[in-house]
């Protein structure tokens, strides 16, 4: 880990000098080179696969770990939005005279290496690497045990792409081994990481957090909200509500949570429970949104715990909740979520600014799921995880995310009396 982070550190200084022109170049290389091997990382990734099947995997996890044909067009499609982008490294920004006559602004500027530990996803090794090249920054990439072959794979087609623009491969290094070890050891180089950011489960997270020596940029967990206001859009609420929750069970982004106006409830339940029994979607619920759909055929419905309103499922599983109105669903939200990302549907547009306002989350929604709390859907190219924290980044980072600030002044020759 000591030879990882030296090599790191040098390459990052080489980095952050490369124009962006050669930095793009990598990143087109870096797609070429994945949609030309999808045979050959799909063979990685079933060694990963069979292995982790085994060895019983949880099935969130396994859905993880996929490394289908889509996923990799995806992220290379990322690498090409990326190198698509103008380059912020360089800019100055702010520059304003001041009474002695300097010029004070501010430079944005890479942060110079980060350390990655993540689970099952082998897409993340391709998204933290993209963003490391476009960002100037060099990376040091832990992936899980179970995805040890894939990440291989991967990492073997980003540094070959890094070599051939002429930039050090070594700006992006996988730590070999699957030693648990190996990531005490990340966490604790501030001589030669400048940040942490795990991404994986909460357990993980925890102890990045408690342990690490070096700032971390995290979020614990993905206990989203939709909430359904009075009044809306019922057909459109139905729609969404669908979305958020069904559309893929195992993102951090994927609605835990529904939160229903109690002047449509008896209108919008109905709708959306028949959907959910459809798709064996079990329901948590509280008193009043029980009664409701109960009457609903096949629905699978319990009566909510007060853990309920706390949970992260990660699966077909999903807590309901009617309230009065905004201002009760305002409070649930605020007291029960991860504060990651929640929505509002509505067709009262004060409702909406409230909410905007009010909910302290670090994406807030109107009108739309809450699965495009994503930086490759939200214009960022990829994204490097999510983050929960309310200093340096906030939801999906991605290239401003992984810089900072410096003060930058220009004088002629003005001194200080």
């Amino acid at each position: 880990m000591e030879l990882l982070g030296s090599r790191a550190k040098a390459a990052s200084a080489e980095l952050a000098r490369a124009p962006a022109a050669v930095k793009n170049k990598a990143l087109l290389n870096l797609a070429k080179a994945l949609r030309k091997n999808v045979a050959a990382l799909a063979t990685a990734n079933q060694r990963d696969l069979e292995r982790a099947q085994a060895a019983g995997l949880a099935a969130p996890l396994l859905d993880r770990l996929k490394l289908t044909p889509k996923i990799i067009d995806t992220v290379a499609q990322g690498c090409e939005q990326l190198a698509a982008m103008v380059d912020v490294i360089g800019d100055i920004i702010g520059m304003k005279e001041q009474p002695s006559g300097i010029r004070v602004g501010q430079m944005r500027v890479p942060i110079g290496v980060f350390g990655m530990i993540y689970e099952s996803r082998p897409n993340v090794t391709i998204e933290a690497a993209s963003l490391a090249i476009k960002s100037g920054n060099a990376c040091i990439l832990r992936g899980g045990s179970e995805a040890i072959e894939s990440n291989k794979a991967l990492a073997a087609l980003v540094q070959q792409a890094l070599a051939d623009a002429d930039l050090p491969p070594d700006a992006v290094l996988l730590v070999p081994t699957t030693d648990r070890e190996a990531v005490g050891q990340l966490i604790a180089m501030p001589q030669y990481v400048d940040v942490i950011i795990p991404r994986g489960g909460k357990g993980l997270i925890e102890r990045i957090s408690r342990d690490a020596k070096v700032p971390v940029i995290k979020h614990l967990d993905g206990n989203c909200h939709v909430y359904v206001d009075d009044p809306c859009d019922l057909d459109m609420a139905v729609n969404v509500a669908d979305n958020a929750k069904t559309q893929k069970y195992s993102p951090c982004n994927a609605s835990e949570g529904l939160l229903v106006a109690r002047g449509v409830a008896a209108a919008f339940l109905p709708k959306i429970g028949a959907i959910y029994a459809a798709k064996g979607v079990e329901m948590r619920c509280d008193a009043e949104a029980l009664a409701i759909l109960s009457a609903v055929k096949g629905a699978n419905t319990t009566a909510a715990t007060e853990q309920d309103w706390y949970e992260e499922y990660l699966a077909p599983i999903i807590s309901i909740k009617v309230v009065e109105g905004i201002d009760e669903a305002i409070a649930h939200i605020n007291h029960y979520s991860s504060h990651h990302t929640d929505a509002i549907l509505t067709r009262d547009h004060m409702h909406a600014q409230r909410f905007l306002r009010e909910v302290d989350s670090a994406s807030v929604m109107v009108n739309a799921s809450t699965r495009f709390a994503d930086g490759f859907e939200f214009g960022l190219g990829a994204e490097i995880g999510i983050s929960t924290d309310k200093f340096h980044a906030r939801g999906p980072v991605g290239i401003e995310g992984l810089t900072s600030l410096k003060y930058v002044v220009l004088g002629q020759g003005e001194v200080r009396t």
